[in-house]
């Protein structure tokens, strides 16, 4: 759920006028100046639209070899991190980490290297203040590199909701939500509207959706102060009986995470909308592929979401202190973040830019492969759109933990039919059992 970001395509590639551009507009981050030949370790997750980069860079460096571990999801990558910390040894040397690790990375912020003392004070201007702020540690260290973040807009398949006597245009579907004043209330009375009118699912599960809403609030699982708020938290389980009200009313396709029948599921008309932070385009264009679909299956993008601004999700690039080049890592990983990379990644993955200049290049502003199968969706203009008013939100050391043991299982009760308050209270008592802080 929250950590997970997973797809069965292979990400479009950039443009060989953006490979260009990072040829000529890098090469200051990416010079190489140690002696022989090097090879840097990279692990990613899920799709960050970093691969045709890595050629370019060696490209542009001769002595370095880049060998990529891409693993599929955000889950599995931090099970990757935990074993390997936990062993010291066998860390990549630039290693992705993905926000809702940061709880657990922070409390082992000393194995990862000070990136300022390999010129990030030189560049910390390029990224959004809470993005920075993210990736720096309690003693002022910086050791995270920020790729993308994630804010929220509305996927949604146009042809099922003109079916349903709903507008299937862009602008009409942000009015159909309440535009500005979008309200989750609003979002699951419209999908019981569709729901009376189709006799279909209206998202495809409960999991997702509910990521949205913990993500959305001033404080989630945690604190601002670094507190487990759970059990008695009211703000959580207002949204909670909504979510399960939703579930109780056909509402959820009940559909598995990272999965989707291999696609089928974005292809039969099984659900119309899906929440949607920029790097899960990707993952949706490649679904609608994998399942033979294409460009005209219907899928388009709002600049819209149920109760404001959220954000899901975004990495960094960080360098472990296992590495024996952190200096050429560091190097690496400014490389990958600059604006001109940033700007590739989007164009391949939909991966919105945490570097501010980025944010609004004609790169990431303008049309794409990713633009043209979301019906021409000015995608980089909407979840610039959608990143106003976004903030981080303080992740605790155990937070993917609870979203993944505790409300994983809990959401997929909800699916199954379970009533919201008895899930509720079988989540808090795997909670209780698991006994975290």
């Amino acid at each position: 759920m929250k950590t997970q970001r997973r797809t069965k395509m292979v990400a479009a590639v950039a443009g060989a006028a953006s490979i260009a551009l990072l040829a000529t507009g890098c090469s200051a981050a990416a010079g190489g100046d140690s002696d022989g030949d090097i090879t840097l370790t990279v692990t990613t997750f899920g799709t960050m639209g970093l691969d045709d980069l890595y050629a370019a860079y060696e490209a542009e460096n001769p002595n370095i070899t880049i060998k990529a571990t891409n693993i599929d999801t955000g889950g599995n990558a931090l099970t990757d991190w935990k074993t390997k910390q936990a062993a010291g040894a066998g860390l990549a040397d630039v290693q992705a980490v993905e926000e809702g690790w940061l709880g657990q990375v922070m409390q082992v912020s000393d194995t990862f290297v000070d990136l300022s003392e390999y010129g990030a004070d030189d560049i910390k201007d390029r990224w959004v203040d809470w993005k920075l702020a993210q990736g720096t540690d309690a003693d002022g260290r910086i050791i995270g590199y920020g790729t993308d973040i994630g804010p929220e807009g509305l996927c949604y398949n146009g042809d099922l909701l003109e079916a349903a006597g709903m507008p299937g245009d862009r602008e009409g579907v942000a009015e159909l939500f309440g535009g500005d004043d979008a309200t989750w209330d609003e979002f699951f009375q419209v999908g019981k509207d569709y729901n009376a009118a189709t006799g279909k699912a209206f998202y495809d599960h409960s999991g997702f959706v509910w990521n949205a809403m913990v993500n959305q609030l001033d404080e989630g699982y945690y604190t601002a102060g670094g507190e487990l708020d759970i059990e008695g938290n009211s703000d959580l389980k207002s949204q909670w009986d909504k979510l399960a009200d939703g579930a109780a009313s056909g509402l959820s396709a009940e559909q598995s995470a990272w999965d989707w029948g291999g696609g089928k599921a974005f292809v039969d008309g099984s659900f119309a909308t899906f929440m949607c932070p920029g790097w899960m385009l990707g993952v949706v264009k490649g679904q609608v592929e994998a399942a033979g679909g294409d460009a005209d299956s219907g899928w388009d993008f709002a600049d819209v979401f149920p109760g404001g601004a959220a954000n899901w999700g975004g990495a960094f690039l960080t360098v472990p202190t296992q590495s024996k080049h952190p200096e050429e890592a560091a190097k690496l990983a400014a490389y990958l973040t600059s604006t001109e990379s940033e700007v590739a990644a989007f164009q391949a993955a939909g991966t919105f830019p945490s570097v501010v200049a980025a944010q609004t290049d004609d790169g990431v502003t303008g049309g794409s492969e990713l633009s043209t199968f979301f019906n021409d969706a000015p995608i980089g203009t909407i979840l610039g759109s959608r990143a106003e008013g976004v903030k981080a939100q303080f992740k605790g050391p155990n937070d993917a933990v609870v979203q993944e043991q505790v409300f994983g299982p809990a959401t997929k009760e909800l699916d199954s039919g379970v009533d919201g308050d008895t899930a509720w209270n079988n989540a808090l008592e795997v909670l209780k059992n698991l006994d975290l802080n």
